[in-house]
């Protein structure tokens, strides 16, 4: 009987948990169908029949601007996100499976660095860019996102997990260069790590706002947090714009499930996998 309790308590911690994640992408869904005139003057979840107008509208918006920014954010988030990932497998394996002077130290940093928000950062990383004359461009925004202390810290985990040492051990016997071991047989023992690395910093590299807004003066060059923003502001002298913002932030959603849903297969065949093996 407490069990079942228990149980039915769980599930309806778990419902209350998913509706508070889905409530604002149904209001999102939702408000998108709507005009202008009926965003702020209809009931906030009574949907409307305008939503291909707005996304009429919001492709017609200076030729196209919006779909010039979610390149940027694609470019930004799949390239900072793959280089990070790479990284990340290269630090966080030599940190689990090599000894060598200041390991402890280094390790020490890399935890202390998951601590600092990136928010601190961006001052000092937009000031050492613009010595180097590189503000106002792509690399601007790509290369603070090529290295990510949480990613590191995730990575170590894995490798001590996954990456048995008596197989690297293995290896070397039979005359495998480190670099060849770490592309043949350690990345794909640490395959479903990196996929959460990946995904975790491409859904941060893509709702990043404050780097980029500091990063960057050209708006051909936004991604999509910056340009949405900059629509936002036009909203209080052009009511029109906030339809499209909203239907930009629909927009912008799509891309991440069907990140997720793509990604979420390789976590069920190891899963199944280490069930197998178990």
């Amino acid at each position: 009987m407490l069990k079942n309790k228990r149980s039915t308590l769980a599930t309806v911690l778990l419902l209350l948990g998913a509706a508070y994640c889905l409530l604002p992408v149904l209001w999102v869904l939702i408000a998108s169908s709507k005009s202008s005139s009926e965003l702020f003057s209809t009931f906030t979840l009574m949907p409307s029949t305008h939503l291909w107008d707005n996304l009429v509208d919001l492709n017609g918006y200076r030729d196209g601007l919006y779909w010039r920014w979610m390149a940027n954010t694609a470019l930004y988030a799949g390239v900072g996100a793959a280089a990070s990932t790479l990284v990340s497998a290269m630090a966080g394996y030599a940190l689990a499976k090599f000894d060598f002077p200041g390991k402890s130290a280094a390790f020490n940093i890399i935890l202390a660095g998951v601590l600092v928000p990136g928010v601190i950062l961006a001052i000092p990383q937009y000031l050492l860019l613009a010595k180097l004359g590189m503000t106002n461009t792509y690399w601007a925004v790509l290369l603070p996102s090529f290295i990510s202390p949480y990613g590191i810290y995730l990575a170590r985990i894995f490798a001590a997990a996954s990456v048995p040492t008596e197989i690297l051990e293995a290896t070397r016997i039979d005359g495998s260069g480190e670099w060849r071991t770490f592309g043949t047989v350690v990345l794909p023992m640490m395959r479903t790590g990196l996929v959460t690395v990946f995904l975790f910093q491409f859904v941060a590299i893509w709702n990043n706002f404050m780097l980029p807004y500091i990063m960057l003066g050209d708006d051909r060059l936004y991604p999509i947090t910056v340009g949405l923003s900059g629509l936002l502001n036009q909203g209080a002298a052009q009511p029109a714009m906030y339809t499209a913002v909203v239907t930009g932030a629909l927009v912008s959603i799509v891309p991440l499930i069907a990140l997720f849903l793509t990604l979420q297969r390789y976590w069920q065949v190891d899963l199944a996998a280490g069930g197998v093996k178990a």
